[in-house]
């Protein structure tokens, strides 16, 4: 659509602005590592990532919002047969596939091939909005390969699919800050919202912790599927974020690329 990849830039780079600037004045834990260090790590991950799409792009016809377009020109999808109005598909749209990425989250847990890939976003030893963008290349490429798949079997319409990629993006930044949120408004934004004391429970070192709170949007489907933990065993000052076995090299973005390959 037009002027999509413009307005979708402008509103991740405003909402990093302002979220960072939250974390500077009222930062909700100590970092452990350099911000420098970690940030070169997380924004050449991006930088990868982008690479990465823009090379399945040749390999593919279409990504997701071209998807969505095809599948509308060529009446493919639920959506499309049944001629839903804008308003419902949208909604619609964005509550599927917000329950696919949660679900698709709690698999990359449970497959080691993809736990291999997705340990990369793991092991980041701080958390704040970089982290949201810190993954692995090969895992975005599969992420975009479902996200293709379920868009030509819904049917959802492109608009729906811009405001889902907005959402997704917005959310995950906003529940990775390192921001000191109110304990009472804390309360009531995680009934709806994944906010970042529910999120910072998933990136414990603890098995058990980290193995919970899927959920980046909507904090509805933990909650229902009893993968909710509403706080971390130590405490989120005293809590590990990252993996167990992990040094100071996370920050380094070479060992960030090649830790899918490596044996421990």
């Amino acid at each position: 659509m037009e002027n999509e990849a413009i307005i979708r830039l402008s509103i991740f780079l405003g909402l990093f602005v302002i979220l960072t600037s939250v974390e500077w004045y009222a930062p909700r834990r100590e970092r452990v590592q350099s911000r420098s260090g970690r940030w070169l790590t997380n924004w050449g991950m991006t930088i990868a990532n982008t690479l990465a799409l823009r090379a399945l792009a040749i390999a593919l016809p279409f990504l997701a919002v071209g998807a969505a377009i095809d599948a509308e020109t060529q009446g493919y999808g639920l959506f499309n047969m049944l001629e839903l109005p804008l308003a419902l598909n949208v909604v619609l749209t964005i509550l599927i596939f917000d329950f696919a990425i949660w679900l698709q989250h709690l698999i990359t847990h449970k497959v080691p091939l993809l736990w291999r890939l997705h340990q990369v976003h793991h092991s980041d030893r701080d958390l704040d909005v970089t982290s949201a963008i810190r993954f692995h290349p090969l895992e975005i490429a599969f992420s975009m390969l479902i996200k293709i798949g379920l868009v030509y079997a819904l049917g959802p319409a492109a608009l729906a699919v811009i405001a889902f990629e907005i959402l997704l993006n917005a959310t995950a930044m906003f529940n990775h800050a390192n921001i000191a949120i109110p304990k009472r408004v804390d309360r009531w934004l995680r009934i709806f919202i994944v906010t970042p004391d529910m999120h910072r429970v998933h990136h414990s070192d603890q098995r058990s912790e980290h193995d919970s709170n899927y959920g980046f949007a909507l904090s509805i489907w933990d909650r229902a599927f009893g993968t909710y933990i509403p706080q971390p065993d130590k405490g989120h000052d005293e809590m590990t974020v990252g993996l167990r076995w992990q040094d100071s090299r996370t920050a380094r973005l070479d060992w960030a690329l090649l830790l899918p390959f490596r044996n421990r």
